[in-house]
């Protein structure tokens, strides 16, 4: 049968359409206030509407003191315990935490000795796929976009269970095990597929190890002679456990909630949180971060010159520099305010890892930026609420210290926020809750039917 247009011609045709998509899609913006929508799920301060109850994480931006709410220095609960308390534990102790971390996510405490020893066995046995899988699902047709390539490999092992549709809790649980420990295989070897096949790289897959944890196993089947040094898995392990999980509010989180509350099965919901994190408003912010660092560094001579630096911050805002958008990439939070908390802690181990990587000059260029971002922001949009670096600040250099590709980012965000994902999809079945449907209210005009001759 004949086609009836040409690919370039069709593509014409989608161009008007899409014009009449504009055209009759946009809605007037005074609407939104005169019946009170809370945009975005905000209200006009930005804080996030109420939508659900959570026991898994709490995020602290303000406090009462004599009856107002006034910013206070971001803090971040998993389970109730802090999350500088829970790094300071397992750091003193020379441990990896990742481990400890989705545990405490998933059962609500932290285990003794014998229990974290019993779950990072099972783990470490969950940490497989099934047999031709990475020949049948990875290695077929890879693309450049890692997160659809993991995100069709997460939906393909629906097929792989026997019990795929089953969403008692026990089954539940059992699946964000199985998909928590796999999750580092999916991205790295997806990424390794997407570079012999479209790049001409030799293929290297390296089986995971028993006794590596959750971090030393995505930098032994990441690199090709699976070499790191202690502190490189220590700090990756930190970094895991920094974005395992962020309230019950965030997009790719409520995204869990919300398809979960449907009934549908684990490896939908789960997909479905992937395709919230992909978006470049989420979890593509510390990509963007180091894009930017690396125009700044190419367009400012001087990284120590606070007034160069500060020049180019403004052309940023001006939107003249990098990829004109207006954006300081990673400063400023939509919850926290005066300080996230993760920023903080990384801190600490960035320091460290520049040292040994030799990027003091690299660190000291980050250091300046945030110290003048927050001044920059407040002379040029009048915002003097308080801006802070957020965690995909440092996220971003340290990825890039570890020699990570900037491909990987977005996937080790997933790796880790699946244990948060998993939690509050076992929430939301245990508490049985309804099915979340928000309402959205109509503002066209009633039109009457007219007959294909006469329009």
């Amino acid at each position: 049968m004949a086609k009836n247009f040409t690919a370039s011609e069709l593509n014409g045709k989608f161009g008007e359409l899409a014009g009449l998509c504009r055209q009759n899609g946009r809605i007037d913006p005074e609407l939104y206030s005169k019946y009170d929508v809370k945009r975005g799920l905000r209200d006009i301060n930005g804080k996030g509407v109420l939508a659900g109850l959570t026991e898994i994480s709490e995020i602290v931006s303000s406090k009462t003191v004599d009856g107002k709410s006034v910013p206070c220095d971001g803090e971040l609960y998993y389970r109730g315990i802090n999350i500088n308390d829970i790094v300071r534990g397992f750091i003193g102790e020379k441990r990896f935490g990742f481990e400890e971390t989705v545990y405490l996510l998933l059962f609500g405490n932290l285990p003794d000795a014998k229990q974290l020893d019993n779950f990072s066995r099972i783990l470490s046995d969950c940490r497989s796929l099934p047999n031709t899988f990475v020949r049948d699902i990875i290695m077929k047709s890879p693309s450049d976009d890692l997160m659809n390539n993991i995100s069709r490999g997460l939906l393909s092992l629906f097929s792989y269970d026997d019990r795929a549709n089953d969403t008692s809790v026990e089954n539940v649980l059992r699946q964000s095990v199985e998909l928590i420990a796999r999750l580092p295989l999916l991205s790295v070897y997806s990424y390794h597929a997407k570079n012999y096949a479209n790049e001409g790289e030799s293929l290297i897959i390296h089986h995971p190890k028993a006794e590596y944890s959750t971090a030393e196993n995505i930098l032994h089947m990441l690199r090709p002679d699976s070499s790191f040094s202690r502190l490189e898995a220590v700090v990756l392990d930190l970094a895991l456990v920094l974005h395992a999980e962020h309230g019950g509010g965030n997009n790719s989180t409520f995204t869990t909630h919300v398809v979960t509350s449907s009934g549908t099965d684990t490896y939908s919901a789960i997909s479905a949180a992937l395709g919230s994190l992909k978006g470049p408003k989420h979890g593509g912010a510390n990509i963007k971060v180091t894009m930017m660092f690396d125009d700044m560094k190419q367009n400012v001579s001087d990284w120590t010159d606070r007034d160069e630096v500060k020049a180019y911050l403004k052309k940023l805002l001006h939107k003249e520099a990098f990829d004109r958008s207006g954006l300081i990439y990673g400063m400023g939070h939509a919850v926290y305010s005066i300080s996230d908390p993760r920023a903080n802690i990384f801190k600490n181990f960035v320091s460290v890892l520049a040292e040994e990587k030799n990027m003091q000059k690299e660190l000291a260029l980050y250091n300046l930026v945030e110290g003048l971002a927050p001044e920059v922001i407040a002379e040029e949009r009048h915002i003097y609420k308080g801006v802070s670096a957020n965690v995909d600040f440092y996220s971003g250099f340290v990825y890039s210290m570890l020699q990570i590709p900037p491909e990987l980012y977005t996937p080790l965000f997933a790796i880790a926020r699946i244990a948060g994902w998993s939690a509050h999809r076992i929430e939301e079945l245990t508490n049985e809750g309804k099915i979340i449907r928000p309402a959205y209210r109509n503002v066209h005009d009633h039109v009457d039917y007219a007959a294909l001759s006469e329009r």
